[in-house]
């Protein structure tokens, strides 16, 4: 090896430490990850087990979750700018293993609920400081990136073996074991926490921006609600109008309000850089598409081919593994091509793979399923590694928490994609269902859809052309430099 390529292999080495501290962040990322898909695998036995009215209301069990988190993200992302990000993970990893333990426990849908609440509430205590976390111990380059695409690739792992382990979970023990597990899990994070520095990154001298906080919180909780419930009550029912129109109200009111507050939540400066702007933007495409498609290949796996919810979930296998290989190999293809061009091709190779999947047939086609979800897994983690780097990227330390929040906040909303494709299947199966059998014309619909998502993935490899890249060194020695560090 060369001087320069020994030089270049250190500089991505993560060290012995290192890879302690990635395995302990990973660890919680896994843990919100698989919490929300091996929850879905065990919706139909929770509603048996503890006597849900319908699926109306079975559907909470996954909401009550959702909702706290998304609405919470910009929150606790300021928050642990103020307060201390190691501080903030470690009790948001107590409050999730508690609330699992007390799911586990529930005797009735209102306990599971408040549990599940309170679930979303401590995952948004952990998804943005464990980015900032993560941001904050490798400095920014080859080293921080490589520790993103593992997180990337740990987290599309996690959704992948709790579709398959809730089946397995379910099958052979009953619905509590899926808490328990997720409790498990919290148990080893914390231990891990030892290993996390003690001083990691440098305080907000702020206060916090209690009006932002309050309208952040009610508008984002507004939209997500409407986006998970508009497809039950109707998208052009009171209640989702409602909730929709109280969204834009409060979110147009906060940013107003961002404007003249001395300490913003989100600062105005930090959502206008090209990095976050079109960065969150990508994000918010690729998740939306990719987790609407996913929502797409269950539907045509139990409904068309016949699946087994347990064979449903071993055929997201290939998008688990490639998804994985493009965690490992984000970092030096962001490297080789920059983040914005890696971008545009994961983007690109998202798109063809979920486009093709117009070709699925209503019958066999394994090796096509295969092929073409490992293509979108591949894709769709390169580019979910690429904006999180581009965000995260030439910031201050007393920023990370607030761009971690931000950079999260695309896969919670990533639901607006899943109701739009939703509403592609159902209107091109009704205008099928006159012609054809349903299985035929649940198909149309499903191929309508997955062609639409992969148009848009391929529109959008032109938005990272938007991004200005921003200069590494200064950023970089200017971290090293602050001698302020958050206590734990």
């Amino acid at each position: 090896m060369t001087d320069d390529s020994i030089r270049h292999a250190r500089s991505r080495a993560l060290g012995r430490r290192g890879w302690l501290v990635l395995l302990t962040l990973c660890g919680a990322t896994f843990m919100t990850g698989l919490d929300y898909s091996v929850v879905t695998v065990a919706l139909p036995e929770i509603g048996r087990s503890l006597g849900f009215a319908g699926t109306g209301s079975l559907q909470w069990v996954a909401t009550a979750c959702l909702l706290p988190t998304a609405s919470l993200l910009p929150l606790f992302g300021r928050v642990s700018d103020i307060v201390g990000r190691r501080r903030l993970f470690i009790l948001g990893v107590v409050l999730f293993g508690g609330f699992s333990l007390v799911a586990a426990a529930a005797n009735g849908p209102a306990p599971l609920i408040a549990a599940r609440a309170g679930q979303g509430a401590s995952a948004a205590m952990i998804t943005p400081t464990a980015v900032a976390l993560m941001t904050a111990a490798f400095p920014e380059g080859p080293r921080r990136t490589r520790a993103l695409g593992v997180n990337g690739a740990v987290l599309s792992l996690g959704f992948v073996l709790g579709t398959l382990g809730g089946g397995i979970i379910t099958s052979g023990l009953n619905w509590r074991w899926t808490m328990l597990f997720l409790a498990a899990i919290s148990g080893l994070v914390l231990l891990g926490t030892k290993t996390l520095p003690r001083g990691t990154g440098t305080r907000a001298a702020a206060r916090l921006d209690v009006p932002g906080a309050v309208l952040a919180s009610i508008g984002l909780f507004a939209l997500a609600y409407g986006i998970s419930t508009g497809a039950d009550a109707g998208w052009a029912s009171p209640p989702t109008l409602g909730s929709f129109s109280l969204a834009v109200l409060c979110l147009g009111a906060f940013l107003l309000a961002e404007r003249r507050h001395p300490a913003p939540l989100i600062p105005l400066g930090l959502l206008n850089r090209p990095t976050v702007k079109w960065g969150g933007l990508v994000g918010f495409v690729t998740l939306g598409m990719c987790g609407g498609t996913t929502v797409l290949l269950s539907l045509y796996m139990q409904d068309v081919l016949g699946y087994s919810p347990l064979a449903t979930g071993a055929g997201f296998l290939a998008e688990g593994v490639a998804a994985l290989v493009a965690g490992l190999l984000a970092a030096r293809l962001i490297t080789a091509l920059g983040r914005g061009r890696a971008m545009s091709l994961g983007l690109a190779v998202q798109g063809i793979g979920t486009g093709a999947m117009a070709l699925l047939p209503a019958a066999g086609g394994l090796p096509l399923l295969l092929a073409t979800s490992g293509a979108m897994g591949f894709g769709h983690v390169l580019t979910v590694v690429s904006f999180i780097t581009a965000m995260t990227s030439g910031l201050r330390d007393d920023e990370q928490g607030t761009a971690g929040g931000l950079s999260q906040l695309p896969q919670f909303l990533g639901g607006i994609g899943t109701a739009g494709l939703a509403a592609i299947v159902t209107a091109r199966t009704g205008a099928l269902s006159s012609t054809t059998d349903p299985i035929h014309a649940t198909l149309g619909g499903l191929h309508a859809a997955t062609l639409a998502a992969g148009v848009i993935c391929l529109a959008a490899t032109a938005l990272p052309l938007l991004l200005r890249p921003a200069p590494l060194g200064s950023i970089a020695a200017a971290r090293r430099a602050s001698t302020h560090r958050a206590s734990s």
